[in-house]
């Protein structure tokens, strides 16, 4: 709970596990709790609370019990100043020995990976300059030879990928997704997102969102005229749909689920009106005049090659250049990167810790990005090198696959580390963690193959190709 938005933690009751088997369990529940607040003029500093062990009641029978609860509270008087009353939650919100643990273990995470994709990026740079050495030898020695590699390929790797429509929505709202996650990492380092500002994160996700909305349309429907398609008004509806629609449908499941539990969770009816509204007069115009503006925009996709009329077959591949081996690859390395920071993270979203050090969180955040790039990168070379030239959607689901050890690791926390139990729990925890990795998928899939095109592009400049 909060008192003059400070947190408060206490226990409600215990469990005495004395029976070995969990049916002999005693559950008691509190029922005299005393509240210490420290006050500094008419300001309040500080609040603790403490449980009377004497005052229990016994809920281990099935049955309905009738309780008096009572509450003592004491007044004391502090010289902290009010200025300061948030410095103990702002230390980590931990022991000093547990920021110290916390920094070393994401020092020691992102030097492992940055010596990873250092030995990556090596040996990658030494192949493409033997590649290019080898190509330059075969044009002034023979030009009718047969070309090998990647090469060989040149008129086939900018051929427009199947589906896509849902291409360009996917990469518009990972575009969308990408900038709200920018602007909240600058509000959260200019301190906006003090850890006794409930509702200031919820509030500005919503607004950003609303607002960057413009931002997916354009991306969208300029990539998707890029790609000769011709329904843009299908593809702008896509992109609008595409992320808030598996949002939409979590948050009225959830949400009911709440209002059935009679629990606290479930958002007012004022609020989702609100919402509601915001979504109807901000995010849809803004998405429609994103998207008109993409339309106009009349750009053309620059690609170095010509593409020939009829595809190359792919020669057969080894089962571990698939689409799902290549993913799990793909995710590995950038999920390694990020994964101290996921347990701190999940203990302040589903736990009782308050998060503060935003500044830990950036830095891994970039990290993750250049990882994903990087890896992607490699991978897209590794499958045009095999003479396989449909990288585009293989680019952006090995740079989203990250989102899935995400999904992957909270099945882990929910089970190895939480005491969360119950429909209501489990629900609310794998459904909208559920939405957040799927953003994540998004945004980092659309990162993914940002990068694989920049590569492409450069590696066929660099090259004749008749």
């Amino acid at each position: 709970m909060y008192y003059d938005d400070l947190p408060i933690w206490g226990f409600i009751g215990k469990v005495d596990k004395d029976g070995k088997d969990p049916s002999d369990y005693k559950y008691y529940l509190y029922k005299h709790i005393h509240f210490d607040i420290y006050y500094n003029n008419d300001r309040v500093i500080e609040i603790n609370v403490r449980t009377d062990p004497n005052a229990l009641v016994d809920l281990s029978e099935d049955n309905e019990v009738e309780v008096e609860f009572l509450y003592t509270v004491k007044w004391k008087e502090t010289n902290t100043p009010f200025e300061k009353r948030m410095d103990k939650y702002s230390q980590s919100s931990s022991l000093p020995h547990h920021l110290e643990i916390h920094w070393f273990s994401i020092i020691n995470s992102c030097v492992t990976v940055l010596l990873l994709t250092g030995f990556l990026a090596t040996i990658l740079m030494r192949v493409l300059k033997n590649d290019f050495v080898k190509y330059a030898h075969d044009e002034e020695a023979a030009e009718d030879q047969e070309e090998t590699g990647w090469k060989y390929i040149h008129g086939d790797v900018f051929r427009f990928p199947k589906y896509k429509s849902l291409f360009a929505a996917a990469l518009g709202s990972g575009t969308q997704l990408f900038t709200l996650t920018v602007f909240i990492f600058i509000l959260a380092l200019v301190g906006v997102f003090y850890p006794y500002n409930r509702g200031a994160l919820f509030t500005a996700l919503v607004v950003i969102y609303a607002l960057t909305s413009g931002i997916a349309g354009y991306t969208a429907t300029s990539f998707y005229c890029q790609l000769e398609g011709s329904n843009w008004v299908r593809n702008l509806l896509l992109t609008g749909c595409l992320f808030c629609g598996p949002l939409f449908l979590t948050f009225c499941f959830l949400n009911t689920v709440a209002i059935v539990y009679n629990a606290t969770a479930a958002l007012p009816f004022g609020t989702i009106v609100v919402i509601v509204l915001i979504w109807t007069l901000v995010t849809s115009p803004l998405l429609v005049l994103g998207g008109i503006a993409g339309k106009n925009s009349k750009a053309e996709f620059q690609a170095p090659c010509r593409t020939t009329k009829y595809p190359r077959e792919i020669p057969p591949l080894p089962w571990y250049r698939g689409t799902i081996p290549q993913m799990a690859m793909a995710g590995f390395l950038p999920f390694s990167a990020i994964y101290i920071e996921l347990y701190y993270i999940f203990a302040s979203v589903w736990g009782h810790r308050i998060y503060t050090i935003y500044s830990i969180l950036f830095i891994v955040f970039i990290i993750l990005l250049i990882v994903t790039a990087f890896i992607t990168v490699a991978l897209t070379y590794f499958q045009l090198a095999a003479e396989d030239h449909e990288w585009w959607w293989r680019s952006f689901l090995c740079g989203g696959s990250t989102g899935l050890f995400i999904y992957a690791y909270c099945l882990y926390y929910y089970y190895a580390r939480s005491d969360m139990s119950g429909f209501m729990q489990t629900s609310f925890f794998f459904g909208y963690m559920a939405c957040i990795c799927y953003g994540f998928f998004l945004m980092l899939g659309t990162v993914g193959f940002r990068a694989a095109l920049l590569f492409v592009r450069h590696i066929y400049q660099s090259i004749k190709c008749e």
